[in-house]
């Protein structure tokens, strides 16, 4: 190819710069009379990055919500145990009081097989110092008469009402056939010669408690008396020499 095929005609450029297609310029020149013009964005620009508090508003709530419940509980004790001080100084509440006004005994005989059949009729007295609460006495109880860790006889005590301020006389009937040894008989014959037998009655009733005409709940009275007798011969008039008494309520236990 000669030079005169490679010349460039400016006819040629002119043609070619009007088929180009026209592409927008990626920069604007500012210039002082145009201040409203946008700048160009820079090369290398960091994008802010936003961290969500999603969890932490979370963790926020659940915290507010333990302290609400635990102000909650903290409010209820409080009533309650104010409910409970304000009834107690009002109703002063006190244990009902308990113990064998008499001894009787009937029948007391020893057969040769080493049997005892023996008959006895306690009186227990019952006292209900209260002015605001009564008692109501259930149908299962059971009254025991023991010596030496061995029954001797047993009853019951009769179900019944007992008011405000009020003090009953309960008489037991008790009745029982044991197997004695003869180192039992012989410890008894001798207490009967010095004059003092130690006997264990044992009391157990459910009792309801109403305050005023509100019925509570039933719990179990435990009893436990231990007596000294002067003799246990029948149809003869036995003294009480001593006497001790165990209260016990629900687990809670008085000596008196």
């Amino acid at each position: 190819m000669d030079y005169a095929q490679r010349r460039v005609h400016p006819s040629d450029v002119e043609a070619a710069m009007e088929a180009a297609p026209a592409y927008p310029s990626k920069y604007v020149m500012l210039n002082n009379s145009n201040s409203s013009s946008v700048r160009p964005p820079p090369q290398r620009r960091n994008i802010p990055r936003y961290h969500s508090n999603h969890h932490h508003s979370q963790g926020h709530c659940c915290l507010k919500c333990v302290c609400c419940c635990l102000c909650f509980f903290i409010v209820v004790i409080i009533v309650l145990a104010s409910v409970l001080a304000v009834l107690y100084v009002t109703l002063n509440p006190k244990m009902p009081q308990y113990n064998v006004e008499s001894f009787e005994v009937n029948a007391f005989t020893m057969d040769p097989d080493f049997s005892l059949y023996t008959e006895f009729v306690v009186v227990v007295k019952s006292n209900n110092p209260n002015k605001d609460i009564a008692f109501t006495y259930g149908k299962d109880s059971s009254v025991v008469v023991a010596y030496s860790d061995s029954t001797l006889c047993s009853g019951k005590l009769p179900a019944f009402h007992q008011p405000f301020q009020n003090t009953t006389m309960i008489p037991v009937v008790l009745t029982g056939k044991s197997e004695f040894g003869s180192g039992l008989q012989e410890a008894l014959m001798d207490n009967r010669e010095t004059g003092r037998i130690p006997l264990l009655v044992i009391v157990k009733a459910p009792i309801s408690v109403m305050v005023k005409s509100l019925a509570l709940r039933q719990f179990m009275v435990n009893v436990n008396c231990s007596l000294v007798v002067d003799n246990l011969a029948p149809n003869k008039r036995v003294r009480i020499l001593s006497s001790t008494y165990t209260y016990a309520f629900e687990g809670i236990t008085l000596q008196i």
